[in-house]
């Protein structure tokens, strides 16, 4: 059976929100592949292409919305992601000035002076690895850095995670795992790009190995089940997103959604819900340089009725 395939029509949105017109709809229970570009837009394609040089102000082009047949506010958008696959045989990474975890920025304001703007092409062996030069290599671990939906009613940057998801450059975000979004209006208004091959948690440099890619999902609706927050299921795991500033909020977010989840459909009292979380919980840090950082809460299913 072929697969619809889904592309941008015209100029890539650089917001999740409910003002653009959708270049797709689909039905729950569809499967699609959706295209999306880098992050940069194809614009940095070697050494000499400087970021400050070539990149406008906007990051992330996503492709969509996507209009999910169905989905009313209060339903859950279910998003198994099928295959995440490069488009292309090279990535990019750089250092952008006043951008990243280890330099002052827009929201962490110094004195310092900017990094120096630094250019990485890595490009795919035989072996499937992605190599810089003579260097190193990185084993390659292929995810969606945004996905996500319309909030209710502003429009929120492509470059900022928040209750919709948006880029929380999460690397669970991948192939085999499930992502809960909630619905906020009327189709969901569904987005997703700034494919990655690779990133270390915390995305330090704020860039990760940034590529075009292919992304297969299936989408799926739990109606009147409203959530709050992003949630991710893999096949051992469930976990719950959480994005704020200061990082220690994010993590409460992401802590207390996980205690919240127990409690409700897997038949722990809110305290014992509590101790399982505290004692079991594993923590990672998704991004560490967004406009809000990313923390996610893990439990081993074993500890659910799933």
């Amino acid at each position: 059976m072929s697969i619809r395939e889904i592309r941008q029509s015209g100029s890539h949105p650089y917001v999740f929100g409910r003002y653009h017109e959708p270049v797709a709809r689909v039905a729950p229970g569809e499967t699609v592949a959706i295209y999306t570009e880098d992050a940069f837009e194809g614009r940095i394609t070697g050494p000499d292409t400087l970021p400050s040089q070539v990149l406008g102000k906007y990051l992330n082009p996503q492709t969509g919305p996507i209009y999910v047949e169905g989905a009313e506010p209060g339903d859950t958008l279910v998003v198994d992601i099928i295959d995440v696959e490069p488009t292309r045989d090279w990535a990019v990474s750089c250092l952008v000035p006043y951008f990243g975890g280890l330099t002052s920025t827009t929201m962490t304001r110094t004195l310092q002076d900017p990094l120096p703007e630094l250019v990485w092409i890595y490009r795919r062996q035989p072996d499937g690895t992605w190599r810089y030069g003579d260097r190193f290599a990185v084993e390659p671990r292929p995810f969606m850095g945004t996905i996500g939906t319309a909030p209710d009613l502003e429009a929120l940057s492509a470059l900022t995670p928040h209750m919709h998801g948006g880029n929380m450059d999460c690397p669970e975000v991948t192939k085999g795992n499930a992502v809960h979004l909630p619905v906020n209006v009327p189709g969901a208004y569904f987005s997703t790009g700034d494919c990655h091959v690779a990133q270390g948690e915390g995305e330090a440099c704020g860039v990760a190995l940034e590529i075009s890619g292919k992304v297969t999902v299936r989408f799926d609706l739990i109606k009147n089940h409203p959530i709050q927050w992003p949630r991710i299921v893999s096949p051992t795991e469930i976990m719950t997103v959480g994005s704020a500033r200061p990082l220690e909020d994010a993590g409460r977010i992401a802590l207390g959604e996980m205690v919240d989840w127990l409690q409700a459909e897997h038949g722990y009292d809110k305290w014992d819900a509590y101790q399982v979380v505290s004692q079991t919980a594993k923590l990672s840090i998704a991004n560490l340089v967004d406009t809000y950082y990313t923390v996610v809460a893990k439990i081993d299913r074993r500890y659910t009725k799933a």
